[in-house]
């Protein structure tokens, strides 16, 4: 059958039954720095465009980027493009391929992404260009992230941005943030422009969201441990309201809480040295 097809195959070769079952059994991370969905404003089918930012050569991308463009098709009904955006010439020009996957001598999927770096796209430092177009803007920032002209970049599109709406605020600074990586550029929009947008990607403001979002936590359970003591008409003595209030672990307030509801003075609560 292979010779009838042209598709080269050792003449000893060893064969596998597989399960033909595709379904994925177990979790896998897969995410995209940012999923767009664009076409006209009449709701009619346009197409899908993921984009991620890419700092280096990496052997493996081809498959993810592959399954990426898979899912999104299957997912969304309609076609969907790949933007991998670079910060220097080398990786831009290994990002745009083509990637074929196949065995040798039969190119069963080719990839072809759309790369943007710092060759196509151009340094944008005047505020007005910025904001006139912060899609662009944003992309000068990230593909010239590793230029001497960073901070001027970063800084021209903060002050932009601050002239935007709130939604766009913070989809083009997270999407920086993402783009920049670990480099010396994200330190410098930190400081600039926090917002947030992507969940689950460690940003500042997703940090920040994080924290407070745990605190919050620990205050509703210091106050629950609180609150039954007093409904019991147990007293509270300052010394365990404020020891109480200021407990950062929220396992030990879930076993004082768990024990104010049979403790005969609220020091019991401590029991164990809690």
């Amino acid at each position: 059958m292979f010779r009838i097809l042209g598709v080269p195959l050792p003449e000893k070769a060893a064969v596998e039954v597989l399960t033909a079952d595709v379904t994925e059994i177990r979790p896998l991370e897969r995410r995209v720095d940012s999923v767009l969905r664009i076409g006209p404003p009449d709701g009619s089918e346009g197409f899908i465009l993921a984009i991620e930012a890419q700092g280096r050569r990496d052997p493996d991308k081809a498959i993810s980027w592959a399954y990426y463009l898979s899912y999104l098709k299957s997912k969304y009904g309609c076609p969907a493009l790949l933007l991998v955006v670079c910060q220097d010439k080398a990786t831009a020009n290994w990002a745009a391929g083509p990637f074929r996957l196949g065995p040798e001598g039969w190119t069963a999927l080719s990839l072809h992404p759309l790369v943007l770096g710092p060759v196509n796209v151009p340094v944008i430092t005047d505020p007005d260009r910025a904001a006139r177009n912060l899609a662009l803007a944003t992309f000068s920032a990230i593909t010239h992230g590793s230029d001497q002209e960073a901070p001027a970049i970063l800084e021209t599109l903060a002050r932009a941005l601050n002239t935007a709406d709130p939604e766009s605020i913070a989809y083009y600074s997270e999407l920086l943030e993402i783009g920049l990586g670990n480099t010396p550029a994200r330190d410098i929009w930190r400081n600039l422009m926090p917002r947030t947008y992507f969940p689950g990607r460690g940003t500042l403001i997703e940090q920040t969201w994080q924290e407070g979002e745990a605190q919050g936590r620990l205050q509703e359970r210091a106050e629950s441990v609180l609150r039954v003591l007093e409904q019991r008409k147990i007293p509270v003595s300052p010394e365990i309201r404020e020891r109480v209030l200021t407990c950062t672990y929220l396992d030990t307030l879930g076993q004082w809480l768990d024990r104010a509801v049979t403790v005969s003075t609220a020091e019991e609560i401590f029991t164990n040295g809690y």
